[in-house]
């Protein structure tokens, strides 16, 4: 066939011979028939080794390629099938498509990419394809990148954490890899059973390698830790503990609204419809003031710190707390520890209940807070994958399946991103 070096390009078919290439007009299609180069004939689709020719198969079968300009096109060719020693009888491999696969290699990798930088919904129109095809797509080529080699080799220090990714409370645990930075795995499921399939996963040579680990004090978490890494360092995460006290702090502000509503300061008619006024009004709207960092208040946020101070000194009280916490992670090292011991000291005969078992609390991992503090680790990486996966999942409108969710989670943040064919990286 002239010009049959163009059709090939233009296809994306490789070892491969373009016959003819034909405009079916019931189906509006351009089809171009090719066939299997020599080299590349008969051999098994699974392992791609040469093998004995077992029968026809069905016939001729059609791959679906690149769009030409406005036009759908496909790829047709026989499918023969093949007798493998380790797999037994297969369809025979094609260069162009993934074994089992209706879409051609260009086609794959083009959807791929796309579904990383737009929505699902503008990709299913745009490639003329069903909404389920396309997280099949990204789970065949997330196999392939995943075959190419040990994701988990050399593996030192982990985070690990879960984030929710639907409603109804369905989580994914991940695990990233603090040295490079990149999404190591994930799972459906937040539990002891899902954190141990990881580890499985890893096995217990590589186990023993783990030196460090960052995580939220879940127990679910720590115990599957110790129990599968006992020599590795568990890290507390610096923004989960300071998020205990800025709970505890949102206690003691909720009891003084609370005594102020219960003094009379409130107005209007009938149980639900009596509005706060006064001291009451001002502690609920004092919220803000007492979360935010000391460098990020507004010149009113300030105001409103120092009449706390003057009004309810158990409320300022407990802010300082939160605050003096928050600076044990700010001077890190011997510094922080020897902060983190007044703290506690303080944090004990504060007499604020929320602070007294939150010192009980903190004192129970206290050891994992040092490790932090000595290593400088915390689960900051791990929040800003956990934040791209909310993005990416934000981008598609939902997933129906997390292991679509997954693959694409995998594509994007394990350092495999898709490139567009006939890119160069």
């Amino acid at each position: 066939m002239r010009n049959a070096r163009v059709w090939r390009a233009l296809l994306g078919v490789e070892k491969a011979v373009v016959e003819s290439v034909e405009f079916d007009e019931d189906d509006e299609v351009l089809v171009a028939h090719v066939r299997v180069a020599g080299a590349a004939r008969d051999r098994c689709g699974v392992c791609r080794r040469r093998c004995g020719r077992y029968d026809p198969g069905e016939g001729r079968r059609r791959w679906r390629a690149l769009d030409f300009a406005t036009v759908r096109m496909f790829v047709e060719a026989d499918a023969p099938r093949v007798s493998c020693r380790e797999h037994g009888v297969v369809v025979a491999h094609v260069p162009w498509a993934r074994h089992g696969a209706g879409h051609t290699l260009a086609f794959d990798q083009t959807v791929a990419w796309l579904v990383t930088q737009c929505s699902k919904t503008a990709v299913t129109e745009l490639m003329r394809i069903a909404w389920r095809t396309v997280g099949a797509i990204i789970a065949r080529v997330w196999a392939d990148v995943e075959a190419l080699g040990d994701r988990l080799d050399g593996l030192s220090r982990i985070g690990i954490d879960e984030i929710s990714y639907k409603r109804g409370h369905r989580y994914l645990t991940v695990v990233v890899d603090h040295d490079t930075g990149r999404l190591l795995w994930a799972a459906p499921g937040r539990d002891r059973v899902t954190l141990g399939a990881f580890f499985d996963l890893l096995g217990p040579d590589r186990c023993a390698q783990i030196t460090h680990v960052s995580a939220d004090q879940a127990d679910w978490i720590a115990e599957v830790v110790a129990e599968r890494c006992p020599a590795a360092v568990q890290c507390a995460d610096p923004f989960h503990v300071v998020k205990w006290a800025t709970e505890a702090l949102d206690e003691v502000r909720r009891q003084a609204w609370n005594a102020a509503r219960r003094s009379g300061q409130t107005r209007g008619k009938g149980y639900g419809n009596r509005v706060a006024t006064g001291d009451a009004r001002r502690f609920k709207g004092a919220r803000y003031a007492l979360w935010k960092n000391p460098d990020n208040l507004t010149d009113r946020q300030r105001d409103k710190l120092a009449w706390i101070a003057k009004t309810d000194p158990r409320l300022y009280r407990a802010y300082l707390l939160k605050e003096a916490l928050r600076y044990v992670f700010i001077a890190k090292g011997e510094a922080g520890k020897i902060a983190l011991d007044r703290w506690l000291s303080w944090a004990r005969r504060c007499r604020i209940g929320a602070f007294i078992h939150l010192a009980k609390r903190i004192t129970a991992i206290r050891d994992k807070i040092h490790a932090a503090l000595d290593h400088g680790l915390s689960n900051a990486l791990v929040e800003s994958v956990n934040t791209k996966i909310r993005l990416l999942t934000r981008i598609a409108f939902g997933f129906r399946s997390p292991d679509a969710l997954i693959a694409l989670s995998m594509l994007s943040l394990g350092g495999h991103r898709p490139l567009l064919p006939g890119r160069t990286a």
